[in-house]
């Protein structure tokens, strides 16, 4: 028998779908009815949590630094797109001209081609070179030898540590049209010699199956990881059914790694607009100038080489690129998260 000042409440919880039982006094009831403290300062939450783990937020520092010294406050700089920049006025000092640089790209006889090169040795660079990385991996992901799976990944993944340069003077060396084996084994065969970098038609191709060649092997690490954390026991029910290894690539390992797989078609997208500045100038001659000219290699030429450095000019030209890559980001990720797929954001 309980007192007169105490009561039987009987709450149901829908989670847990059970009955509780709670005895309610005078004094939980004049506890609950007090009124809660304020909310605690940000400050001062951020400061205990820092104390709990400082070794995390040691951790964090290096790469926020990062991104504040290199990546934000650099902007600040954006603004002489807009200017008639000259370094002994600063950037408060220089003359604001508005749009004036940009429309003198637009209406530049080089545009609309440095646009079309750019954009298609990139889209040329996504189609090829995105599906292999995942090809790779799950070709890996089913190799029964240990020896033979490390040997595979030790050949596809040293390519990626060759410098630049160093790759390009193999190729050089590789395609030579007099003294290059490949141009020695089409003349054996009956062939007739080939100049591959003095001809505009082969340089998007030598271009996008180089890097292919360079950095399959390092990308498929991100999908052998992938596929290590698909749950063992949906590859098990699958042999139980009697499924191939085709059939368990397509139906387990493949949606497995989708949403890792779409992350890094976003971000790729989202540089389109950046073909790579080294390897285009370090392949480019005055022979396949056509179809090798990018953004990037006319903004070194034009903006810094050219009689008198332009800043704002150049300046101009990557705001406009950013802008871009920006609003294609924004625009894939929305199109994969109605897609109901992973997105960024």
């Amino acid at each position: 028998m309980l007192p007169s000042s105490q009561k039987i409440i009987i709450k149901i919880t829908k989670e847990r779908r059970r009955f509780e039982l709670e005895i309610v006094t005078e004094t939980t009831v004049a506890a609950r009815q007090v009124k809660p403290k304020g909310k605690t300062n940000w400050f001062v939450r951020l400061f205990r949590n820092i104390r709990k783990v400082p070794q995390l937020y040691l951790l964090s520092l290096i790469p926020i630094l990062y991104i504040i010294v290199f990546k934000y406050i650099p902007m600040y700089g954006a603004m002489i797109a807009f200017q008639d920049y000259v370094p002994y006025k600063g950037f408060l000092g220089s003359d604001w001209v508005g749009l004036k640089h940009f429309m003198t790209f637009f209406n530049s006889y080089e545009f609309w081609k440095v646009i079309r090169n750019t954009l298609g040795l990139s889209f040329y660079g996504l189609l090829a070179g995105f599906p292999f990385p995942i090809i790779l991996a799950l070709c890996l992901n089913y190799v029964g030898r240990s020896s033979v799976k490390k040997t595979v990944q030790l050949v596809t993944y040293a390519p990626h540590f060759i410098s630049m340069v160093v790759m390009i003077g193999i190729l050089m060396q590789l395609l030579d049209p007099k003294t290059g084996i490949v141009n020695m084994i089409l003349a054996q065969l009956g062939f007739e010699k080939l100049d591959f970098f003095g001809n505009p038609d082969y340089f998007k191709s030598l271009y996008v199956w180089s890097g292919v060649w360079q950095n399959v092997g390092y990308s498929c690490i991100i999908y052998l990881a992938a596929l290590a954390a698909i749950d063992p026991s949906l590859h098990e029910a699958a042999v139980m059914d009697g499924a191939t290894k085709v059939q368990r690539m397509w139906h387990v390992d493949i949606p497995g790694i989708l949403p890792v797989a779409v992350i890094l078609l976003i971000m790729s997208v989202g540089n389109l607009m950046d073909s790579g500045f080294e390897k285009v100038l370090l392949m480019q001659n005055p022979l396949n100038l056509s179809t090798s000219e990018v953004i990037d290699t006319y903004v070194y030429k034009v903006g810094l080489l050219s009689t008198g450095i332009k800043f704002s000019y150049s300046s101009a030209i990557g705001l406009f690129t950013s802008i871009v890559n920006l609003i294609l980001l924004i625009s894939v990720n929305k199109i994969a998260k109605k897609l109901g797929q992973t997105s960024l954001w």
